[in-house]
């Protein structure tokens, strides 16, 4: 007698994203998707954009995922919505996860086309001065999350907050899951050898106090604030050199400020590294003087990296960083500030130390990958369950 019980299959996933490059929400999908259950989800990911050549994509097909590009240059683009319906349709998707800005507008409404469940991660916390044509689309996007998507994911409880004060999404569509990183890229690292081997690289005194920040390079990450504390810094302590990694559209502006500053000798721009966990590992201190943000990823690593962390206290950062205990929390674009931390932790190795295995507790507890992917998997076969005839 044949069984009644319904055939356990794959599921099909499929992640739209804006783009691949080296933004926060770009590199979270590497660990996500290389800690996703696979006898449960065939996960499957879909770029809309090219930026900076689309780095991560390399990444996720080393994993044995497959990565589309569909080109959608901008919300306008009429064509789209068809596409990604047929898309969808063709790769026999059974749920939809966007994540940013153009990927939660298009992806939502073909998904809803489809009848299929979806899920948003918002990444960010967007300033509150932003120009009238970001406004224009955040509310096209806010539109389309309400009512296209079954549940938008906030990546802390601050930026939770956020949107419900300032969209109209029911309370109730909204799940907080912390951004996890995977903790095996920290747990082996050779510190000494990473700092022997960077410090060499970049031509850094092996005695150097190594600050460090890794970060898009946009106005709202704040390195300016730090590079303005820089001279103070050295006033105090003349051998610290300050590793500036990562790219962007602010790039020309910071190695101005540096001019002006008049600390060219010890600033370096690394540019866009893969290496981030040995570049972690080579430093003393970990700097985000950021002006918004939701939950930022690279404070996770570089608390794995057992750094202690100085931050603007904005957005879900006091949810990571403990103010006096793995770190210091400052307000927004207070440079007289930033550098009297800085002195303060230059000047006291056993302080870093205390600071950094505090760190290292806290990313263990709240921001592994794994928590992340079980909380993700629950919510995904409680929606497939919930569409499936």
């Amino acid at each position: 007698m044949a069984s009644n019980a319904p055939v356990k299959r794959k599921y099909n996933i499929i992640f739209i994203i804006d783009g691949l490059g080296m933004g926060g929400a770009e590199r979270l999908m590497v660990p996500i998707l290389r800690d996703m259950d696979r006898e449960c989800f065939e996960p499957r990911v879909c770029v809309l954009q090219i930026k900076d050549g689309n780095p991560i994509a390399g990444d996720l097909r080393s994993l044995g995922i497959p990565v589309d590009l569909i080109l959608v240059p901008h919300l306008r683009d009429v064509s789209a919505l068809p596409r990604l319906y047929k898309y969808l349709k063709d790769v026999e998707a059974d749920l939809v996860h966007t994540q940013l800005e153009l990927a939660d507008v298009m992806g939502n409404l073909a998904a809803k086309f489809l009848r299929l469940p979806s899920v948003s991660t918002m990444h960010t916390m967007p300033s509150q001065d932003m120009k009238l044509k970001s406004r224009l689309h955040q509310s096209v996007e806010l539109f389309a999350l309400r009512y296209f998507c079954n549940i938008v994911v906030s990546v802390s409880e601050e930026a939770r907050k956020f949107y419900l004060d300032n969209s109209n999404i029911p309370p109730e569509k909204f799940l907080t899951i912390y951004n996890g990183i995977d903790l095996s890229l920290f747990e082996n690292l050779d510190y000494q050898k990473e700092r022997i081997k960077i410090r060499r690289e970049f031509n850094i005194p092996s005695n150097a106090k190594l600050l460090i920040t890794v970060a898009v390079l946009r106005e709202l990450k704040g390195i300016q604030f730090m590079i303005h504390a820089l001279p103070s810094v050295l006033s105090e302590y003349p051998e610290v050199y300050y590793l500036v990694v990562g790219d962007g559209s602010h790039h020309a502006f910071l190695e101005e400020e540096v001019d002006k500053a008049g600390v060219r000798d010890r600033v370096i721009f690394a540019g866009q590294r893969s290496n981030i966990p040995q570049l972690l590992a080579a430093s003393d201190l970990f700097v985000l003087p950021t002006l918004t943000e939701a939950l930022p990823t690279v404070l996770a690593e570089a608390m794995a990296a057992r750094l202690p962390i100085i931050a603007s206290a904005v957005g879900g950062v006091p949810e990571m960083v403990l103010d006096g205990e793995s770190g210091i929390l400052l307000p927004i674009g207070d440079s007289k500030a930033l550098a009297a931390a800085c002195i303060s932790l230059v000047a006291d190795a056993e302080r870093r130390k205390v600071m950094g295995e505090r760190g290292w507790q806290i990313v263990a507890e709240k921001f592994n990958v794994h928590a992340q992917s079980n909380k993700l998997k629950d919510l995904y076969l409680d929606l497939i369950k919930k569409y499936e005839k």
